[in-house]
């Protein structure tokens, strides 16, 4: 009888997960997109867990500093990584010692979304289409260069190859995350980038960026008159940044499972759905399997595109 109270006891005091806050990792500083949708998500993925969630922002490196914390994290539930999963396919391929691999030392949870990239320009540069920047860019060969989120991001292959297939000689100037960037595409100091929409929409809006096309299969709703590169001529067209939430390996499956229901749930939310889609944000639910093939796919794929455009970590 004291026995089967004491383990009576001893199971109540095991509290079901989760029982504090939960700390979600991105690899990118505030502001940009993949900040936005982790803090948006976030917030009402705390009213399905019933816990805070606390989104922790660590650029750099290509992703890599916040993938490692992600990987390295205990794996109990209470620290979850937000991946941007085809940045991160991307600098796997260009940076071949990384010592973390989103397919290899995660658990998918499931897919969050996916966000278009566009090529922007400053609102006072003299070019109002695509073809004309090539024109631009051309007749002062060496003299400008292009920001990009950082090495081994999708906005930094995206100007390798839309650069690469006109030959264009245009420098290359990381920098880590959008934030830092597109003030200095605004300024004229960088004269063009590749950035998710969410992230340059409010220098637009404003007047001190331009667009000139979006890297999507399809027209952005926010952008109707904005053509997609393959109207503009531009035959590599690049997908959309798609978005996943992720574990450190290990965690349990319950923990998994109810991470995921919850994520679902608050995906579904047509309060956040209509929010995010101000932002050219497209919230788009699948569990970590269909993640997990997510995943592996652009690795394959990206590490192909990279070996071909022979990108490297410069």
């Amino acid at each position: 009888m004291a026995a089967a109270a004491g383990l009576a006891l001893s199971m109540g005091a095991q509290a079901a997960y989760p029982d504090k806050p939960v700390q979600v990792i991105i690899s990118f500083p505030p502001a940009g997109a993949t900040d936005v949708l982790a803090r948006a998500v976030g917030q009402r993925l705390s009213t399905e867990l019933g816990q805070s969630v606390v989104v922790d922002n660590k650029p750099g490196a290509g992703g890599a500093i916040g993938l490692m914390a992600g990987a390295r994290a205990a794996p109990n539930g209470y620290v979850l990584y937000l991946a941007a999963t085809t940045n991160q396919a991307i600098a796997a391929a260009i940076y071949k010692d990384q010592q973390a691999h989103l397919a290899k030392d995660f658990e998918p949870i499931g897919l969050i979304g996916y966000v278009p990239h566009a090529l922007v320009v400053p609102a006072s540069l003299p070019v109002k289409s695509v073809a004309e920047l090539i024109d631009y860019i051309k007749a002062a060969p060496g003299e400008y260069n292009y920001a990009s989120q950082g090495v081994g991001t999708l906005s930094h292959l995206e100007g390798e190859l839309f650069t690469a297939r006109y030959g264009l000689k245009i420098t290359h100037i990381p920098y880590k995350g959008s934030v830092q960037a597109l003030p200095d595409v605004a300024n004229g100091t960088a004269t063009m980038m590749f950035d998710s929409v969410t992230g340059s929409m409010p220098l637009a809006k404003g007047g001190k960026l331009r667009y000139l096309a979006v890297a999507a299969p399809a027209r952005v709703a926010l952008l109707p008159d904005v053509p997609t590169l393959g109207e503009a001529g531009i035959e590599n067209v690049i997908p959309d940044n798609r978005f996943g939430l992720f574990a450190p390996k290990g965690t349990p499956p319950d923990i998994l499972e109810t991470v995921s229901a919850a994520l679902k749930r608050a995906l579904a939310d047509p309060d956040l759905q209509a929010s995010l889609a101000t932002q050219a944000v497209q919230l788009m639910y699948a569990p970590g399997p269909d993640l997990q093939k997510v995943v592996e796919d652009e690795h394959e794929y990206w590490a192909g595109v990279v070996k071909s455009a022979n990108v490297t970590a410069k």
